[in-house]
């Protein structure tokens, strides 16, 4: 089969479009076609070697194929696994917890594993959940790693009716899910965005913009926000903590804009806040997700597709940040 092995900490250079052996399933897995596979920052980051020195708790596997995101077909089983999943349309859920959910070790496909930039993937039948929905294989390929820990921090920072929620790089991935995903609870929805970006991110929801770069403090003034959900770190934390109010949740699952940041630990403790860090996901969040697909009660946001070879120049532009949504990866159909 075709995949991309990316064989080493580096440039595009390492991302090796070839010809690879396919999986072979073991006890309790399935193989999938992977019908296409979402681009994400983790795949840029592991490639780059950002996580090394950050607490990601197994050594990259170099060579291997990346890939987090999933949409597939059953294609096989093994011995153990029900046969009727063959030829069903398939997520599976990238973040795994191998000691089951009263531990918060986690693996994630893609990053620890093999994943699905390739024409076949094997996942465990533990991980895959059957969707029902109209959504075009594409549109849920976007969805599993995005959607999944936009999901994930919410949950953890129980988002609910009335709350004021502050997104931060909210034409991102997954700050767009967490906007759709947050009016879905009914929450009121401010979002950090670029001017250019503004009008795409209120159709999906967003209450009210401000502005990439602007004075958060002033447009909201201090003690203003319930919930901050921030993937973007950087300059802007301490300002985040300014306008949250009292007993209020800073919920992360990423760093884009830098990951070390100043915090006034007075901001901390004298607002009795509570720092969430949103890695491994709770049980319900994928089953949720799917739920939500099946009733339509989110939208996919596919900003552009690119077949699996192009790789490369999707990351390019990934990186450019021009883009609102998802870069989706499309493989050759197998022969």
């Amino acid at each position: 089969m075709k995949a991309v092995v990316t064989t080493g900490n580096g440039g595009y250079e390492k991302l090796v479009y070839c010809d690879v052996p396919m999986p072979i399933v073991g006890a309790g897995e399935v193989l999938l076609q992977v019908l296409a596979a979402g681009v994400n920052n983790t795949e840029i980051n592991t490639r780059l070697g950002w996580y090394q020195d950050g607490g990601w708790d197994v050594a990259t596997p170099f060579p291997f194929i990346q890939g987090t995101d999933c949409c597939g077909r059953v294609v096989g089983v093994a011995p153990d696994v029900d046969s009727q999943l063959i030829g069903a349309r398939v997520l599976v859920r990238p973040c795994m917890r191998p000691d089951g959910f009263n531990s918060m070790r986690n693996i994630w496909m893609g990053s620890d594993f093999d994943g699905a930039f390739a024409q076949f993937v094997k996942a465990p039948a533990s991980e895959i959940f059957v969707v029902n929905s109209e959504w075009s294989d594409v549109e849920l390929g976007s969805l599993p790693c995005s959607y999944g820990s936009a999901e994930n921090m919410l949950h953890r920072a129980e988002v609910g009716m009335n709350d004021h929620v502050l997104v931060a790089g909210a034409s991102g991935g997954v700050g767009s899910a967490v906007v759709q995903l947050a009016k879905l609870r009914g929450a009121k929805v401010t979002a950090i965005v670029g001017k250019s970006k503004a009008q795409k991110v209120r159709e999906i929801g967003a209450d009210a913009i401000i502005e990439r770069g602007a004075d958060i403090a002033k447009f909201l003034g201090e003690e203003s926000v319930d919930v901050v959900v921030d993937n973007v770190g950087g300059s802007t934390f301490d300002a985040m903590l300014k306008v949250m109010r009292r007993g209020g949740r800073y919920a992360s699952s990423g760093a884009i804009g830098g990951p070390i940041v100043n915090l006034d630990l007075r901001d901390f403790y004298l607002k009795d806040l509570n720092l969430i860090g949103c890695t491994a996901w709770d049980e319900l969040v994928f089953s949720n997700l799917v739920s939500y697909v099946e009733q339509n009660r989110i939208k996919p946001l596919v900003a552009k597709t690119f077949a699996l070879k192009e790789i490369a120049q999707a990351q390019q532009e990934f990186l450019e940040k021009k883009h609102v949504g998802k870069f989706v990866l499309i493989p050759e159909l197998a022969s």
